[in-house]
């Protein structure tokens, strides 16, 4: 099933590829908008924590290898910041998307 992207999931997804500038995992070109929590999980859908720009190779990777994206995402973020994370994702709310847009 796919998720449909709205303007703030493209314009998310242009801010994170800026941000990073490079593949976090390889330094290749950032083509994609990767999350560690998929699109469904709307309480960290627009997280600055829950994604990272990878190449598409690297984001195919860590798609398939479950374990191995887990420890690129803790090794990125930190423990703390990863937990924190994941306790984001655990909150049932609903996003203010205006004032996101804004934000970006």
């Amino acid at each position: 099933m796919r998720i449909r992207r709205d303007k703030l999931d493209i314009l998310f997804s242009q801010y994170v590829r800026f941000r990073d500038k490079v593949c976090q995992r390889c330094g290749g070109k950032a083509q994609h908008c990767a999350h560690f929590h998929g699109r469904a999980k709307r309480s960290v859908r627009w997280d600055e924590d829950n994604c990272c720009a990878l190449c598409f190779g690297c984001h195919q990777f860590l798609d398939s290898h479950p374990l191995e994206k887990v420890e690129f995402f803790k090794a990125r973020l930190g423990e703390e910041r990863f937990d924190k994370l994941n306790s984001r994702m655990r909150q049932v709310q609903k996003p203010d998307k205006e004032l996101l847009t804004e934000g970006l």
